[in-house]
């Protein structure tokens, strides 16, 4: 059985993705940026953009019945790796309590 989950955002029709699916006892989450009602939170600012994705991600866990300690890897794409340190305390406020595996990656 596969279910689907929206957050409402703009993206998800025009682009026709879901937000969350749930095939069996995996949980997938698309890709989550720090866009909120249609805008760009926290530019400049790499912990704001990294804590607001994040938090983006755990609703939409929620959506599909699960939460941080449920995650088993991240991925973190940058455009300056240079701010790692900034970026890693907003991962770490949002999965700290269960590290899962990761990837930061400079694009």
């Amino acid at each position: 059985m596969i279910e689907r989950f929206g957050s409402g955002g703009p993206f998800e029709a025009a682009v026709g993705y879901s937000r969350v699916v749930v095939a069996g006892p995996l949980i997938e989450v698309a890709g989550c940026a720090a866009v909120r009602d249609g805008r760009v939170v926290g530019v400049g600012d790499a912990y704001e953009q990294a804590r607001v994705a994040g938090e983006i991600v755990l609703e939409a866990l929620a959506r599909a019945g699960a939460d941080a300690s449920h995650v088993v890897r991240t991925r973190i794409w940058t455009t300056d790796c240079s701010r790692w340190e900034e970026i890693a305390r907003g991962h770490r406020e949002i999965f700290g309590a269960h590290p899962p595996v990761t990837l930061m990656a400079e694009v």
